[in-house]
């Protein structure tokens, strides 16, 4: 008898049904409040422009290459930053075990009313103070504030000019009160990265990730080819048997269908880096299919989900890391996206 080979089956059943996004701005959630003892938004979104390696100081305690320099692959997010439009309020709904939309405050500034009503449909006169009032008397069964966030896509590389438009919760205290006046004084300004999150530390990552369209079983779940013999007709690069007639095929077989364009998330990616001047990590023929970093840039260890040019959604992590990882800004040496150092 021979000797039966036995492996983990291909293709993970926690991400079923394996469906195309609903839309191709991922969101969070579940967001994760730091309480750093000051209102701040919990999260930033950044467009990925690239990969490239850096060179840089191992500054992992544990690490055999402790203190020497190691090459670590990155990627490039281009982070302009963004303009605060509104903020609304939540309460928590008993019936419906879920948050509650009571109230909110728009303030879109004149520059950017052309791009935004490309997104959303709002009234013709927005009024600040007159949607306040209507909702200050509901302060006090307030559980959430988010900020209505819209990215400015145009101060970019992107080469796009119609935003998206997504809300981020702000939190850092347990004061509600605090956290409104924090909404207040940002209503209608920008946030910059350096506002949200500092080089070193580490954060989540959600974003979707390429589409492939349909794909056969081979390409969807690794399904080795079948024998190319004289009963090749019913076809080689076809699953085998769906499972028993009754009471049904069983969902767990691979089968043919969308590949790619799905959510995913991925958990306490590093930041290496978080400059001001996209020069200093732009090639000298820009980024493949994205162009030229023209402001603030992330550089983020390893690699996230997406294509060129999708947007990256960041948020605080909701996983505890390690105590060993270190969480202070790592020295980078060199980044491939410029040139050698001379010998000299």
């Amino acid at each position: 008898m021979g000797l039966k080979i036995h492996r983990p089956r291909r293709g993970s059943l926690a991400f079923y049904p394996r469906k195309r996004a609903s839309e191709i701005v991922a969101k969070f959630r579940t967001w994760v409040d730091p309480q750093l003892g000051k209102p701040i938004l919990l999260g930033f979104a950044a467009y990925k422009a690239g990969m490239a390696h850096v060179v840089m100081i191992d500054d992992r305690p544990t690490s055999p290459f402790y203190g020497k320099e190691i090459v670590r692959a990155v990627t490039i997010l281009d982070a302009p930053p963004l303009r605060i439009i509104g903020f609304r309020f939540y309460t928590f709904d008993p019936y419906k075990v879920a948050e509650l939309s009571i109230g909110e405050v728009w303030n879109i500034p004149e520059d950017i009313t052309k791009y935004v009503l490309r997104k959303v449909t709002l009234p013709e006169k927005l009024d600040s103070q007159k949607m306040w009032e209507k909702v200050k008397d509901k302060i006090d069964i307030v559980t959430e504030v988010r900020a209505i966030c819209c990215t400015q896509p145009w101060k970019s590389g992107i080469g796009k000019k119609t935003p998206e438009i997504f809300e981020i919760p702000i939190g850092g205290v347990d004061d509600i009160k605090q956290i409104i006046d924090y909404a207040w004084s940002i209503l209608g300004k920008e946030i910059n990265v350096w506002d949200v999150f500092k080089a070193g530390q580490y954060v989540d990552v959600t974003a979707v990730t390429k589409g492939k369209g349909f794909q056969g079983v081979i390409k969807r779940f690794g399904v080795c080819e079948r024998p190319r013999w004289h009963k090749h007709r019913k076809g080689s690069r076809k699953g085998g048997s769906v499972g028993p007639q009754a009471p049904g095929p069983m969902f767990t077989i691979p089968r043919a269908g969308q590949l790619g364009f799905q959510k995913r998330t991925e958990f306490n990616k590093r930041i290496l880096k978080i400059g001001s001047d996209g020069k200093e990590v732009t090639p000298a023929s820009g980024f493949k299919h994205y162009g030229i970093i023209l402001g603030p840039y992330i550089i983020l260890d390893g690699s996230v989900p997406g294509p060129v040019k999708r947007l990256v959604m960041m948020r605080f992590p909701v996983r505890p890391r390690p105590p060993t990882w270190p969480t202070t800004e790592p020295q980078i040496v060199w980044i491939s996206t410029q040139p050698l150092p001379s010998s000299a």
